[in-house]
């Protein structure tokens, strides 16, 4: 079967090697080569406007992501220089940053789906009432997060950890980053509507001022430079508030007196639309409630670490899922450029062209993920060499790098399919339902049980990891069905 047939299987009037029906090994190597050749030519779409636009997209989002994830990475360095009770304790109150940024994406994820489709139509009025029931979303969750973490931050901490050094360490990062939750949502639900719009070179300037600004005040506050006094930990927490608070400054001026393209005006945040906001939950609460178990299962693997392993094992997750997160933030980008593609040409109608760029999406993912796997082997020891850890835990670090090399393949491939295609597609519900199940079902119980039974921590790591390649299976029958491809828009 050639390799259309097996990317698209729809496509089976382009199988050249299986039409021929002949032995290739009988025809001579040369004949055979050139069908090759052939064949993996007609699974790249020719549209030149696909990989103009991807790449115009992508580079700007991905670069935006690297940096939002630097300024993270700033913290975790300099701080790895206080010891591992400090990097375990910001890693630990660092989870419900990620829990915040798992449902803040899910509000993100909302008002792409829907704005780019209408942005395919270039209907701006229902992009800007998208945009405010986005933006409303956004604040209240933020203010939630910021009121629990201030009334119950040892409360919230124990749920990760049980280690008593690791909470303490947690209070003092939490009591000053609540203040920035805020700000934070609020900033990413504005990037998006950007984003939906393919003006995504904003979300890059305001997260590379944010860069600057963090980094500065981390060398300041953690150390005690030019007079400050030295602040450690709570110091990393002070830099991270004052760069979120600048990039909410940031992007509001932008929107109000730069952006052309969506034209939004802050008085449209009190015009709700009734209609748009049935719309907004009824296509956004799955990919909400997705990102709710994404995040259940960042918090159960950060619970099922802390209770049954100690610091080394915390810290060295830690430090994996640094590098982890370097990976993802850059498929992130990736699917989401490929997303807005996807979005907005099904808000055109033009069904049969995603047909096309389903399969270059495959194959640009699969090779990234290749590329990725080796990444990960040749900066292992120098990444690990970064940080003042003991040895035992620079040890963990590097099996579970180990791990992410073999696991990377697949998260590539299964974010570019069931992120970049299937959900921007409009199927929603069919992402949402395969992440419960195998979150619930596969990843969340069988590390519980390998860490109950004593495992080595590799093995229930790889456990947590599992979900990535066996998605995978799922993902690839899925896109060639192609009933993922769903418009959601309204007539005008």
């Amino acid at each position: 079967m050639s390799a259309i047939c097996f990317f698209g299987g729809r496509f089976n009037d382009h199988c050249l090697l299986q039409d021929r029906g002949s032995d290739c090994t009988e025809r001579g190597p040369a004949v055979f080569q050139n069908d090759v050749k052939r064949t993996l030519y007609m699974l790249i779409t020719k549209d030149k406007t696909f990989y103009r636009t991807m790449v115009a997209l992508a580079i700007p989002m991905v670069l935006q992501n690297l940096i939002t994830y630097s300024v993270g990475l700033a913290d975790n360095i300099m701080i790895g220089a206080l010891g591992d009770s400090a990097v375990s304790g910001v890693y630990m109150a660092g989870q419900i940053q990620t829990v915040l940024q798992v449902l803040s994406g899910g509000i993100e994820g909302a008002i792409l789906l829907l704005s780019s489709q209408y942005w395919g139509k270039k209907d701006r009025e229902s992009i800007c009432r998208i945009v405010s029931v986005g933006i409303w979303c956004s604040a209240i969750i933020g203010i939630v997060f910021s009121s629990v973490s201030v009334f119950f931050p040892h409360e919230v901490l124990s749920v990760f950890t049980n280690e008593v050094s690791v909470i303490e360490s947690g209070m003092e990062y939490l009591s000053a980053i609540c203040y920035s939750y805020v700000f934070f949502c609020v900033t990413q639900a504005l990037i998006a509507s950007m984003r939906s719009v393919e003006a995504a070179g904003i979300g890059l300037f305001v997260s590379f001022c944010s860069l600057c600004i963090d980094v500065l005040l981390n060398y300041i506050l953690i150390f005690g430079k030019f007079g400050f006094p030295a602040m450690g930990i709570k110091g990393a927490a002070i830099a991270t508030l004052a760069a979120r608070i600048c990039e909410t400054v940031i992007i509001f001026i932008y929107v109000r007196c730069v952006d052309r393209k969506l034209q939004f005006r802050l008085k449209m945040l009190f015009k709700i639309d009734t209609v748009f906001l049935h719309d907004f939950f009824r296509y956004g609460l799955p990919i909400i409630a997705g990102q709710l178990v994404w995040g259940a299962n960042l918090a159960g693997s950060s619970v099922i670490v802390g209770h049954f392993y100690g610091e080394s094992v915390i810290t060295a997750v830690s430090l994996s899922g640094t590098v982890n997160n370097l990976m993802y933030v850059c498929m992130n980008g990736l699917s989401g450029a490929v997303g807005i593609i996807i979005g907005k040409t099904v808000g055109t109608g033009e069904l049969s062209r995603i047909r096309e760029y389903s399969r270059t999406v495959q194959i640009i993912f699969i090779i990234l993920g290749l590329l990725t796997s080796l990444l990960f082997a040749v900066i292992c020891s120098p990444f690990i060499g970064l940080y003042a850890i003991t040895a035992e835990a620079a040890e963990f670090s590097r099996q579970f790098i180990h791990v992410l090399c073999f696991t990377c393949v697949g998260t590539c491939y299964e974010c570019g399919c069931l992120f970049g295609l299937v959900k921007s597609g409009g199927d929603v519900s069919f992402v949402f339902i395969n992440d419960l199940i195998f979150v619930f079902l596969v990843v969340l119980p069988s590390a519980f049980i390998s860490a109950s039974f004593g495992l080595a921590p590799w093995i229930v790591f790889l456990c947590l990891k599992s979900d990535q390649i066996l998605k995978c299976i799922v993902a690839f029958f899925k896109i060639r069905k192609y009933n993922w491809m769903k418009n959601l828009t309204r007539e005008s």
